[in-house]
């Protein structure tokens, strides 16, 4: 006779499948046996891509690698509309207990990121609740508000009517995770209750389910044509726009179709074009010309620096935020004045349908005064930092200034080593971006005039489980049917703490295979993030709580990288210098491989300051209005 179990783990990955899930993402446990046999046998009928995993961390992580890569693989333009959505969620399978707990990292960087997953956690039956089972925990709501749906499922027993009670479950779960009729995606946990047996039969042979889910269409969506400025107003200088993560292009559109200087993290496809400022933090934080801002349009969520967020809390600068559909709208400084689910139509008109000339000549002045000072401030930084200007290349990305660092004149940086990095991308390429000091590196040193395709997990900003989303990344653009990698390089760029937290990323079991990937590691042997926060400050004022600040916040460490990666058959190669790293970026190799950049935390926080000092003395000048 079929187990219960392995019957009911059949139908509901039938449905999933007909709703258009393709990828299932599996850590190995017992009490999960029936959904693991059930993916097995889809994935041996090439119904669906399995990837397995020896942890629950990193195979959630690599979900969310899953969907991000296929969210790129789908190309510009792509139906769908903003964020995720149109991407198909992808299914985590995990046993019962701790396995649960583990993918909390990630369920929580998909409800923050707005991505579909379908957390399909196996569960002791209710009779073996509560009562001291091994691996029993309470699992219904473990997730709380970071879900969008969550659902205990019974114990399957073979009652009539089963098999349509999960098919149309297995609806709710994809909408709910797809953001079909909310638009906004993100997590669904069906917490699946299994008794005994969990194995199939060893007769078992019946074909696979044919199940018939209801469809679930999107609420027709009608271009926003209300605007909460006057015609006056978008023809008139004082406006900027920001872009950061969640932007999908929007904020570059609308800037070059108005005029408007463009402030755009590196994460976003906004990162590039003649409306760009370089280096907008910077520009910001030291020109007189951030006094003359009177509105502010927020496309995404910019997470990077502070300057902006002091600039959209500003009473007397009008904040549009632009939140796409459902999701929540970012405005962390709460100065938003008007939220809106997209750009109005009409701020996409040409100029002579909306204003007079006097008006225009102001804003083209307005965008020319940020243009020049965005240049400004990208030629004192590269000065500082030694890191060559657009026109005569980069000088091998060297520390040109005795001043400007505590360790030997010539040695490469990390902003140097970035900057080798983001020189040797081209628009084709990926890049997933680990946080800390490396997505905040690359904002200030790149210099891109079309930008590669960036991921990073902005959702918390953590860095769990950097290298599985760049595995899970690669993994989905290497997939039939999407954009394929052919092209084009998957690269990732992490700290060596990032590295460490996430190496398990690494880990594949026997068989898996990996994808091409190249990572490149920044290694300063610690945490020097913190040296540019008030904790470096302290440390510099107060000598005696120097160590103290080291130990806590620094975190030193001596591991062996390339041992480390040996361990996980992971090749491995040391550089030291930007030609060095240059080489090893040219020629990839394949499979997936790491390059260690080793540098010194030494300097860093005397460099940022020259930068400052440098900005502070090209930038000051009468601001243009």
């Amino acid at each position: 006779m079929t187990s219960p179990s392995y019957s009911a783990a059949r139908t509901l990955l039938a449905a999933l499948v007909r709703l258009g899930v393709r990828e299932v993402v599996l850590a190995p446990g017992s009490r999960s046996a029936p959904l693991a046999y059930a993916a097995a046998e889809a994935a041996e009928e090439g119904l669906l891509e399995l990837t397995v995993r020896v942890d629950e961390r990193e195979a959630a992580f690599t979900a969310v690698g899953l969907v991000r890569g296929a969210a790129l693989g789908r190309g510009p333009g792509a139906p769908g509309g903003a964020g995720h959505r149109g991407v198909a969620p992808v299914a985590v399978v995990t046993t019962s207990g701790t396995a649960v707990a583990n993918l909390h990292p990630a369920v929580l960087e998909a409800h923050h990121a707005g991505l579909p997953l379908l957390l399909l956690t196996a569960d002791r039956p209710h009779e073996l609740r509560g009562t001291g089972a091994s691996q029993t925990i309470d699992q219904p709501g473990i997730f709380g508000g970071a879900v969008r749906l969550a659902v205990d499922v019974p114990a399957p027993d073979g009652r009539e009517g089963e098999e349509r009670d999960l098919v149309h479950l297995a609806a709710r779960a994809v909408d709910a995770a797809s953001g079909t009729r909310s638009g906004f995606p993100g997590p669904v946990q069906l917490n699946l209750a299994f008794r005994d047996p969990l194995v199939p039969g060893a007769d078992d042979a019946a074909p696979w389910p044919d199940v018939r889910p209801p469809r679930v269409s999107a609420p027709m969506a009608r271009p926003l044509e209300v605007s909460p400025w006057t015609a006056g107003e978008l023809t008139d200088g004082g406006t900027l726009v920001v872009a950061g993560d969640g932007d999908r292009g929007e904020a570059r559109a609308l800037a070059e179709a108005r005029g408007w200087p463009l402030l755009a993290e590196c994460v976003t496809p906004s990162a590039g074009g003649p409306m760009l400022v370089p280096a907008h933090a910077h520009v910001l934080a030291a020109s007189p010309l951030t006094a003359d801002v009177r509105r502010v349009v927020v496309v995404g969520r910019p997470t990077l620096s502070r300057p902006v967020q002091r600039l959209v809390a500003r009473e007397d600068v009008d904040v549009v935020v632009v939140a796409p559909q459902g999701a929540p709208w970012a405005d962390a400084p709460r100065g938003a004045g008007a939220v809106l689910p997209e750009v109005p139509l009409g701020w996409f008109l040409p100029d002579d349908m909306l204003g007079d000339g006097l008006r225009t000549v102001r804003r083209e002045r307005w965008r020319d005064a940020w243009r020049a000072a965005g240049a400004a401030a990208a030629a004192a930084i590269d000065d500082v930092l030694g890191l060559g200007t657009a026109e005569d290349g980069p000088r091998g990305a060297r520390v040109a200034d005795a001043t400007a660092t505590t360790g030997p004149v010539g040695a490469l940086t990390a902003e140097g080593a970035v900057r080798v990095l983001a020189d040797a991308l081209v628009p084709a390429d990926v890049l997933v971006v680990g946080s800390s000091n490396p997505v905040r590196d690359l904002d200030l040193v790149h210099r891109w005039v079309a930008p590669p395709r960036v991921v990073a997990n902005r959702g918390v900003a953590g860095i769990d489980g950097l290298l599985a989303t760049a595995v899970g990344t690669a993994l989905a653009l290497s997939r039939p049917g999407l954009s394929g990698i052919e092209g084009r390089t998957v690269r990732a760029l992490v700290g060596d703490l990032t590295f460490l937290h996430g190496a398990g990323g690494l880990a594949a079991a026997r068989g898996e295979g990996r994808p091409q990937l190249q990572i490149v590691v920044v290694n300063d042997a610690g945490g020097s993030i913190f040296t540019g926060l008030e904790h470096g400050a302290l440390a510099e004022a107060a000598p005696a709580r120097a160590a103290a600040v080291e130990r806590v916040f620094g975190t030193p460490h001596d591991v062996d990288l390339g041992a480390l990666c040996a361990a996980h058959g992971v090749p491995h190669v040391v550089v030291e210098d930007a030609d060095a790293l240059r080489s090893a970026l040219a020629s990839p190799g394949r499979g997936t491989c790491v390059v260690e950049v080793r540098v010194d935390r030494a300097g860093r926080r005397s460099r940022a300051s020259a930068v400052a000092d440098a900005l502070r003395s090209r930038l000051a000048r009468p601001s243009a209005s």
